[in-house]
């Protein structure tokens, strides 16, 4: 997978729903769908996958998951393309799941009938076709990749800032790898991992492009430095987020960093990293004679490129399901 990450955030009421992956252009490698709750929905949201199944993740198309929701509920539907240069234009359909209805006047178990729902479910909206616009990282900085080995995932690869696994599905992160085909010749940077029990590689530091850590031995990293070197170190600030396991998210800054949890043994469980150039500010002139100034307009903005995919996720037109963009 690569950087293509695009996201649909979609409102639903109470009731059950089946989310289906009925499609995507890309029928080589097509893309990976992720579906999950808001932060502020996560008490009240249930995504319910197979036993065998990674949670909330459908990998390919004729695939589906249910969502149990308790109480109104935001659901996060994310799609990374499969490939490097890959389509994410992926077709999802969002639809309730009813257990029927009583005839009138009958009830269950002593309990009074039900009453009819008050708007028949629909065929979905097929004109429902939102775009959507790449998450740009830093200016300079887009081809910045982190590639991590993630357990029950195998390895992923995002662009800069952005999650691997995370906050709304963490996992154990056992490997990691940066790749910056676009680096400065007078910036270095160089990287290390850190376990709970001591392995080969432990803690020393290795170049872009190096992996670090394990494949198929589930042990997790437990810590991570990562160090910028050269003449243009001043320039660049790096930004990294981390969760380990049972502790809270930390972000650190600086040209040398390194995290691990609060007894330096918990799994490392999701990892942000960024990294942005300085814009460093003219000094003034020194005040002349009085004269007019105008005012020099701000350069305009550059817009990055649009992904080409589209994610199609079509909604009921009944009350109880609402989009938001």
């Amino acid at each position: 997978m690569n950087e293509q990450i695009q996201q649909k955030t979609i409102d639903l009421a109470r009731g059950l729903f089946l989310v289906r992956y009925n499609g995507a252009d890309d029928k080589v490698a097509p893309p990976v769908v992720r579906v999950y709750a808001d932060r502020a929905s996560l008490n009240n949201c249930n995504i319910i996958s197979g036993p065998d199944a990674a949670n909330g993740t459908l990998f390919a198309p004729e695939s589906a998951l249910v969502v149990s929701v308790a109480r109104p509920s935001r659901l996060i539907v994310e799609v990374t393309a499969g490939r490097v240069g890959g389509s994410t234009a992926a077709n999802i359909k969002i639809e309730p799941l009813t257990q029927g209805q009583l005839p009138q006047g009958q009830q269950a178990h002593g309990q009074p009938a039900a009453q009819p729902a008050s708007q028949p479910f629909e065929d979905f909206d097929p004109e429902f076709e939102p775009e959507f616009a790449p998450q740009a990282g830093a200016s300079g900085q887009s081809d910045l990749k982190l590639l991590a080995h993630v357990a029950g995932l195998g390895d992923v690869t995002v662009g800069p800032n952005t999650w691997i696994a995370g906050p709304a599905a963490p996992a154990r992160i056992e490997g990691i790898s940066l790749e910056w085909p676009n680096k400065p010749r007078d910036l270095n940077l160089q990287y290390a991992v850190k376990f709970a029990r001591p392995q080969r590689g432990d803690n020393q530091f290795v170049p872009l492009g190096t992996f670090a850590g394990t494949r198929g031995r589930a042990l997790a990293i437990t810590g991570f430095s990562l160090e910028a070197t050269g003449p243009s170190v001043d320039r660049y600030t790096i930004s990294a987020e981390t969760i380990f396991l049972g502790a809270p998210a930390l972000r650190v800054t600086g040209n040398r960093i390194v995290v691990s949890g609060p007894s330096g043994r918990e799994p490392l469980v999701g990892f942000k990293l960024n990294l942005e150039e300085r814009r460093v500010q003219a000094a003034p002139l020194a005040p002349q004679q009085p004269r007019r100034v105008e005012q020099i307009n701000p350069a305009p903005r550059v817009d990055g490129p649009r992904l080409e995919g589209r994610v199609r996720v079509f909604r009921s037109r009944q009350s109880a399901v609402k989009t938001t963009g």
